[in-house]
């Protein structure tokens, strides 16, 4: 039996503050197949956004990226993640504050540990941020996908205040940064 592109696929999970953004920039990114905002790395099964807003439920907001391979490596999907959230702020994206916005890699596989590892030492190296990278790395947990009220937010809502002064600044970057990963629209 052939192999199907959902074979191909690899996953990654990553938190760095608010989902919205992280989904808006890796639904635009080559290789890209799907990116899902949800919450991971918590104590309570199938948290609500209420539940982990109120900071109880250790839960990161994160992304699940399911990306191709023969596309886009792990370790670039890391570097886009590296440039387009603060990973030297604990618990802390610009206002967002709280656990459930920390920094964060969730690996699938000891080679996206080991991948992980050498991106961040080449992004401390290379002194991209003024401060230490606290960017948690941790074995993938459970995922919980979140409502569907914060999938593909900011598409649906580019006009509010959120998403013009946030999440628009940061898909800037990265389409300024990585002009030639950025997804083109059909034609």
């Amino acid at each position: 039996m052939g192999s199907t592109n959902v074979e191909r696929n690899e996953t990654a999970t990553l938190g760095g503050g608010c989902f919205w953004c992280l989904d808006a920039v890796y639904r635009g990114l080559k290789g890209v197949n799907q990116a899902v905002s949800g919450y991971a790395g918590g104590h309570v099964p199938n948290p609500t956004y209420e539940q982990v807003c109120g900071k109880t439920t250790g839960h990161a907001e994160v992304v699940r990226v399911e990306f191709d391979p023969s596309q886009i490596g792990f370790a670039d999907i890391l570097r886009v993640f590296f440039t387009i959230h603060d990973p030297t702020t604990k618990d802390r994206q610009g206002a967002d504050v709280g656990p459930q916005y920390r920094s964060v890699i969730y690996y699938h596989s000891e080679e996206q540990k080991r991948t992980a590892e050498a991106v961040m030492a080449e992004i401390a190296a290379a002194g991209v941020w003024d401060g230490a990278l606290v960017t948690e790395l941790a074995p993938a947990p459970e995922f919980y996908p979140a409502e569907p009220e914060h999938q593909d937010y900011f598409a649906r809502n580019p006009w509010s205040g959120y998403c013009r002064a946030v999440v628009a600044p940061k898909v800037q970057k990265f389409r300024k940064t990585f002009a030639d990963r950025v997804k083109r629209p059909a034609a």
